[in-house]
């Protein structure tokens, strides 16, 4: 990693602050991110894109939005105070707020904002802040609509495990003859994760878990929170062998995961159990079962593994 280069010799302490204060407008500036800093209520220091969602101008140094109050982004005082209240008592639990709150446009047009605000240094909370925004009002309104929640988990939107077992009935007993696969995830030792950093550590943890799995699949594929910390990937038109990458991939990515959530740091490892749709599982519950039984070999071999379903009573080592 390279070192920051030192200050010229004549320079001030006043010049550094300037030129480093310069340089984060340019990265703010070139940033995609709605983000910022807020420093004694105010925001001091905003990206392009945050001046806009909030209505304001493209001037130089963030424009009409620099030097406001936070107030003014909020609905109301009480919205004011409960958003000040709650931010304290998350930076005291060591973690950074994560809310979906609502919030009002300079024109006074009102959108749901989800709201990610961490303390620049964990030793003085009440210092200064950054903030990232992103507009989560239309994808609110999903979640909110009956059809949706029928349908998925609410914790880390995924499909719900209802869902996961209606589709894949479709292709089970099918007469196609394009192959189908199905993957059961496991996470190694989760519980102890609940247990050292309590169950909102763990909620945040299976939601980006959630998002993980979803990078490695396509957009036909299917995956879904069947419960507590298990998934299951519908992968159609895919054998046995592309299944197989899949779940190494999967296995990979999780135990190369990073929980990084305020003061909490965690990993976990899992296990995964591997199955093609074939005769001899003639049932939705067959098939899932196959690849929960795959997958519980794979934690009776040690964990972090995959084992793939081969035929009743049979199982084939992967990786671990």
């Amino acid at each position: 990693m390279q070192q920051a280069m030192p200050p010229e010799p004549n320079e001030t302490a006043e010049s550094v602050q300037t030129k480093m204060q310069d340089r984060m407008q340019a990265v703010l500036t070139r940033a995609p991110t709605a983000m910022g800093f807020v420093r004694e209520g105010r925001f001091a220091l905003v990206s392009d894109p945050l001046n806009h969602l909030f209505g304001h101008g493209d001037e130089e140094g963030g424009g009409e939005l620099v030097g406001r109050e936070i107030r003014s982004v909020l609905v109301s005082d009480a919205a004011h105070a409960g958003l000040l209240e709650r931010t304290a008592a998350a930076f005291a639990a060591g973690r950074p707020f994560d809310e979906e709150i609502e919030c009002v446009r300079s024109d006074r047009f009102r959108f749901w904002g989800r709201l990610q605000i961490s303390p620049l240094d964990w030793n003085e909370p009440a210092g200064e802040t950054f903030w990232i925004v992103d507009d989560v009002t239309v994808a609110r309104q999903a979640r909110l609509a009956p059809t949706w929640t029928a349908k998925h988990d609410a914790l880390t939107e995924l499909a719900n495990r209802r869902e996961f077992e209606r589709r894949l009935s479709t292709h089970v007993g099918s007469r196609r003859l394009e192959p189908v696969s199905v993957l059961w995830v496991d996470v190694d030792k989760f519980g102890e994760v609940i247990r050292a950093m309590g169950t909102e550590v763990g909620d945040h943890f299976l939601y980006g878990l959630g998002q993980l799995l979803i990078t490695k699949v396509r957009a036909s594929d299917l995956v879904s929170r069947l419960e507590e910390d298990r998934f299951a990937v519908l992968l159609p038109n895919c054998d046995l062998h592309y299944a197989q990458i899949v779940a190494e991939k999967m296995r990979s990515a999780v135990a190369g995961y990073r929980l990084r959530w305020g003061l909490h740091r965690t990993r976990v490892k899992a296990c995964i159990g591997v199955v093609q749709l074939q005769e001899t599982l003639e049932t939705v519950d067959a098939v899932m079962g196959a690849a929960e039984l795959a997958c519980a070999e794979a934690k009776a071999a040690g964990g972090d593994s995959v084992r793939v379903f081969v035929s009743s009573g049979g199982y084939e080592e992967l990786a671990g």
